[in-house]
C-alpha cells in the first residue's frame, strides 16, 4: 500500500532549481509533521528538512539552509520541497518521511528512525 509518491527529481546544472513534490495519503499526512531526507551514493541518509503539520515550524539542514524550502498544502496532502542554487554535492536520491500520525507540537524531527512512513525516492542530479 503506497503512503507517499514523490516526483520532480532531474538533471540539473549547477546554480538551477528543481520542485519536489510528494503526495501523501490522508492517513499518514493530516495532522503529521512531514520531511525530507537525502541519500548520496555510498553514504547515510541524511535529513534535509522538516515541516510540522501547520506548516508554520521548519528546520533545515545547515548545508541547505537559505537554498532550499519546505511548504505544504493540507488541502491537497502535499509537501513540497522548492531547491535553488543548487550544487554538485545536493546530487543525491531525495525521500520523503512522514511521522505517520497526528502530532499538534513543534520539534526538528532529523533522525530517520522518527518518521514511520517514507516514499520510494527521487533522483537529483546536479552537473557542474
Amino acid at each position: 500500500q503506497v503512503q507517499l509518491v514523490e516526483y520532480g527529481g532531474g538533471l540539473v546544472q549547477a546554480g538551477g532549481s528543481l520542485r519536489l513534490t510528494c503526495v501523501a495519503s490522508e492517513r499518514t499526512f493530516s495532522g503529521s509533521a512531514m520531511g525530507w531526507f537525502r541519500q548520496g551514493l555510498g553514504k547515510e541518509r541524511e535529513f534535509v528538512a522538516s515541516i510540522n503539520w501547520s506548516g508554520g515550524s521548519t528546520y533545515y539542514a545547515e548545508s541547505v539552509k537559505g537554498r532550499f524550502t519546505i511548504s505544504r498544502d493540507n488541502a491537497k496532502n502535499t509537501v513540497y520541497l522548492q531547491m535553488n542554487s543548487l550544487k554538485p554535492e545536493d546530487t543525491a536520491v531525495y525521500y520523503c518521511a512522514s511521522r505517520g500520525f497526528p502530532e499538534f507540537r513543534s520539534s526538528s524531527w532529523q533522525t530517520t528512525y522518527e518518521y514511520g512512513d517514507w516514499g520510494q525516492g527521487t533522483q537529483v542530479t546536479v552537473s557542474s
